[in-house]
């Protein structure tokens, strides 16, 4: 059961913050689902004009409510080109939060969530037999872009070409490390996440060898779980916060300068979501996940910001790249030249494509349950991409690489889809 004096708490935390919404409308010029459904409900003015009323909402229709707010991908787009400074994600993320209150969550997601998520060790086991069924239920889609697609029509995978799940996750090639400082005299702990673990291992790995390679200690620590991400979109702040403090432990221990990701969600979660919703008013844990937020960086931005790293001119008949820019490492943290460097270190030629930081569609959950919207979102975003005449899409956010994935799978395209740190890495020596 819900806390009646909590609930009207948290909807009075979240009055204060709509006031400054002056409803101008530029939210709808930027929104990714506005521009695919004109709808007004679609959008960031829609949904805070809602909120106002979200008291007497949660008695009246709460599922209508929640059906509202969850046709978002919290890309961030509105918040970023907001006058006003609206704290947009934060407000949806509270709301959603106030809805699971209320409403409690549905049983698909609670299984999802409090069920396995919760339990790292569980969650990798399943993973495991997920990708043996993957194998008996899905056929080959793309031998470059290392994809699947249903051998019958399935209403779950709705038309997907999926990433393939790897055979030996990151965690069962590299369970544990810890090397001393090199000549760089830093030393890193690398925050792996889930997509890398489990789909990009290569991609883990690489951030590894590149450490190593410029003389950077590093430390992975055993039994990493989920940022939690999965678990805030939903409202579920009880998983968010179990999982925050299970990897807290973790990086807790070790001497170490600054914690690393190769996932722009995981670097956003870290750095900003943790120090604001996981320390549930303790002090002394909100101070800690303070601490951890601002050693928290992503893996180009500590590359070159920190170590120094830079490159010349790429020769001209070097191998075209485009960039995408992940909403939450460009939006919401201001990376987004740090990418592009590493790109030209690796000695490849960056060819801009037209609106680089555009949403890709995948908005995690959103992919599941508005697959069709995402579609067409991502679409745009392929179009972009095989008119710069690429080679390769690099980009810096593994769920982005699997939406990317999706969509030039689907249409045949002759274009892998890379992280930054993948290229660098096999351009080292």
């Amino acid at each position: 059961m819900y806390d009646m004096r909590a609930l009207a708490k948290m909807i009075g935390e979240l009055e204060d913050q709509l006031v400054v919404c002056m409803r101008c409308g530029m939210c709808q010029a930027v929104c990714p689902v506005y521009s695919r459904t004109g709808l007004e409900a679609d959008v960031a003015r829609g949904k805070l004009a809602l909120l106002e009323g979200l008291f007497k909402q949660l008695f009246d229709n709460p599922g209508g409510v929640r059906r509202r707010l969850d046709r978002c991908l919290l890309c961030g787009s509105c918040q970023a080109g907001c006058p006003s400074g609206v704290p947009v994600l934060e407000i949806f993320i509270k709301a959603r939060a106030i809805l699971a209150a209320f409403a409690g969550l549905d049983p698909a997601r609670r299984l999802i969530l409090r069920g396995m998520l919760a339990r790292p060790e569980l969650t990798d086991r399943l993973a495991r037999w997920a990708g043996r069924l993957q194998k008996i239920l899905t056929r080959p889609a793309s031998d470059i872009l290392d994809t699947s697609c249903p051998r019958l029509v399935s209403p779950l995978l709705g038309g997907r070409h999926v990433k393939n799940i790897a055979g030996r996750p990151f965690h069962r090639r590299l369970a544990r490390l810890d090397l001393p400082r090199g000549q760089s005299g830093y030393k890193a702990a690398f925050f792996v996440g889930c997509l890398l673990d489990k789909l990009y291992p290569d991609t883990a790995m690489a951030v590894v060898r590149v450490l190593e390679k410029l003389g950077v200690g590093v430390l992975v620590p055993a039994g990493q779980g989920c940022c939690g991400i999965p678990a805030l979109a939903a409202g579920d702040t009880d998983t968010f916060r179990r999982l925050a403090r299970h990897n807290l432990r973790l990086f807790e221990e070790g001497d170490w300068d600054f914690l690393v990701t190769a996932c722009a969600t995981c670097t956003w979660t870290i750095s900003r979501l943790w120090p604001m919703l996981a320390g549930t008013g303790r002090e002394e844990l909100v101070r800690a996940y303070e601490n951890l937020g601002r050693k928290t960086l992503d893996i180009s931005q500590f590359l070159v910001d920190e170590i120094g790293v830079g490159a010349d001119a790429a020769s001209l008949t070097a191998p075209l790249v485009t960039y995408h820019d992940p909403c939450h490492l460009k939006k919401s943290l201001g990376v987004w030249t740090q990418p592009r460097t590493l790109i030209n270190a690796a000695g490849r030629r960056l060819v801009e494509m037209e609106k680089a930081d555009a949403c890709c569609g995948m908005g995690g959950s959103f992919n599941v349950k508005y697959y069709r919207l995402s579609r067409q979102i991502g679409d745009l975003k392929r179009d972009r991409i095989v008119s710069t005449g690429a080679e390769i899409v690099a980009t810096s956010c593994p769920a982005c690489m699997t939406q990317l994935c999706d969509l030039h799978s689907r249409a045949g395209d002759d274009i892998q889809v890379k992280h930054v740190i993948d290229l660098l890495a096999a351009a080292l020596p």
